[in-house]
């Protein structure tokens, strides 16, 4: 095991025994060849050289033996990634970890193919003993150095687990940087991440999201970094990512925006989005209206569970606001309430409205938060359905709006 800031500055030894110059950088093309070292720049008397590490024989603490002098001038570096410059004292995701870190130092692995070389990176050091290294590099001898280190635990990420952040949209596409690994995380890790990043660092990780991810981690980010984020992508994408979100939390968001940016935006996004979202614009924020989603589950008293199955295997809303079936009549006026567990019991030939709840708890339009929060509170409620001065059903607000609401006053 080898690590980068031992190579930095390490003598290049040429077949003839001469010191040929110094390594001052370490490159990977992560587009074509992954972990592995494709070149060395190294540092020579008649300036920077581009070495291919297909001349490296041998790597050690003490620096390459080359089997050919194969140096080039150094030229169209855009795509490739240069990890003393790139790498070294920047922030990463562990993609394990969920969580932001700072990069120490780098480690390579060492494998042999017959007589060929192969140097790749296995990790990123973020521990004492990357930073101790750094620091004592060239000041304490090398094998004194060593001695010491060998003491302190190792901290090291898995290069598999190293989510690189790239601020630069062309470079990251060079680079072909992407975050597959990191969307994998719960959206509520992914929120915290971005929260843990400087601005532009958030901006580029966020715009590199699929809009699907993209949507749900919106939901779940600080409500005041949420504009700022959407604010700074193009209102096309901000668009299709508006899309992918439930209506309340896309009513919510645009609310937070300049009038402008929303009306933009609001452009952009297919026609039955944009008037299920303006309408719900139209509602104070602190209202039971202002917090209910448009996206819900509703039949008639006389369908049967089986209707009811049907309808939620055909639901394209949020899983929030499955754990109730509302019955309304011909008027749209809410009568009744069925819970998902007592469709899960009943034969699918019976009639929901032989298994409504008694009493049917709901609230008004203009109720505010606090009445909403105590509703939830008194009747251990997971859904709690919106109706209007006539009694007719016109959203539902779930309970991770209460939580939402209930953190926002924290």
């Amino acid at each position: 095991m080898i690590s980068l800031t031992e190579l930095l500055g390490a003598a290049v030894v040429d077949p003839s025994g001469s010191v040929a110059g110094r390594v001052r950088e370490v490159v990977l093309a992560p587009q074509q060849e992954g972990s592995r070292v494709t070149n060395f720049i190294i540092r020579t008397r008649q300036g920077e050289r581009m070495l291919g590490a297909l001349a490296v024989s041998e790597v050690s603490a003490s620096g390459l033996r080359i089997s050919a002098s194969d140096f080039r001038p150094v030229e169209g570096t855009e795509g490739l990634l240069l990890l003393s410059r790139d790498l070294l004292d920047q922030q990463v995701i562990d993609v394990n970890g969920r969580k932001v870190v700072r990069v120490n130092d780098v480690d390579f692995a060492e494998l042999r193919s017959n007589s060929h070389l192969d140097l790749r990176v296995s990790g990123v050091d973020i521990g004492m003993r990357g930073a101790l290294r750094q620091l004592l590099q060239g000041v304490v001898p090398r094998g004194a150095l060593r001695a010491l280190l060998s003491k302190v635990p190792a901290k090291q990420i898995p290069w598999d687990f190293v989510n690189l952040i790239e601020t630069d949209p062309a470079r990251r596409v060079k680079l072909r940087i992407a975050h597959d690994r990191l969307e994998r995380l719960h959206p509520a890790d992914i929120a915290d991440i971005l929260e843990e990043l400087a601005p532009a660092e958030r901006e580029a990780v966020f715009e590199g999201l699929d809009e699907e991810v993209a949507a749900e981690v919106v939901e779940e980010i600080d409500p005041k970094l949420q504009a700022s984020l959407v604010e700074s992508l193009e209102p096309g994408h901000a668009a299709d990512i508006v899309e992918e979100m439930h209506p309340d939390a896309a009513a919510d968001l645009l609310d937070k925006l300049p009038e402008a940016a929303s009306e933009e935006i609001l452009e952009n996004v297919e026609p039955e989005t944009r008037e299920e979202v303006a309408e719900l614009l139209e509602f104070k924020e602190d209202t039971a209206a202002g917090r209910m989603t448009t996206e819900y589950i509703s039949l008639a008293p006389i369908a049967t569970v089986g209707d009811a199955i049907d309808m939620l295997r055909s639901f394209e809303g949020g899983i929030e606001s499955l754990s109730t079936v509302y019955l309304i009549d011909k008027d749209e006026t809410l009568v009744g309430a069925v819970p998902l567990a007592r469709l899960v019991l009943a034969p699918e030939g019976t009639a929901l409205s032989t298994l409504m709840i008694d009493p049917l708890i709901s609230c008004h339009a203009g109720a505010n938060e606090k009445e909403v929060a105590e509703l939830f509170d008194k009747y251990n409620l997971l859904t709690l359905p919106v109706v209007d001065a006539a009694n007719k059903l016109t959203g539902v607000i779930t309970a991770d709006d209460v939580i939402s609401l209930l953190r926002s006053k924290l």
